[in-house]
């Protein structure tokens, strides 16, 4: 099935690990066939994976946009949603991370990244942080 990108001018994203930046027109993409393709507000950069769920949604992320090296970001990942779970009451969130390791572990990393999104909400909200780094709204591919 295509997915449909609309950029807004200069929009920049990530398609097979190549930074690609839309020009100064609104454009839209269609993709063919499967590619990984994350756009940039949801991208996380080194510097802002400092909370929990962003520990656990940077190595996904890793693994999603470099799935030939996924291995190098898996023990990362394991790490840090195993820390997550550990000190997490709440029914709702544990069981997403559940499915955030089924995933994982199915190589479905969109559908990964998209619940380590719920984790980073629900952290936010939590703590009380001004979210930063990445949306928890919106679909990307």
């Amino acid at each position: 099935m295509p997915l449909k990108l609309s950029l807004r001018p200069g929009e920049k994203f990530v398609l097979n690990g190549a930074v690609v930046q839309n020009g100064d027109r609104r454009a839209v993409l269609v993709l063919q066939n499967k590619a990984s393709v994350l756009r940039e507000k949801d991208i996380l950069q080194p510097d802002d994976v400092q909370t929990p769920a962003r520990r656990i949604y940077f190595p996904v992320m890793m693994m999603y946009l470099d799935e030939g090296n996924a291995e190098r970001f898996y023990d990362e990942f394991v790490r840090r949603l195993t820390e997550f779970m550990g000190v997490i009451q709440n029914p709702s969130v544990l069981a997403d991370c559940v499915n955030i390791s089924k995933h994982c572990m199915a190589r479905e990393y969109y559908k990964a990244l998209m619940l380590c999104r719920k984790l980073i909400e629900y952290e936010d909200e939590r703590l009380g942080n001004v979210p930063s780094g990445v949306s928890t709204g919106g679909h990307a591919g």
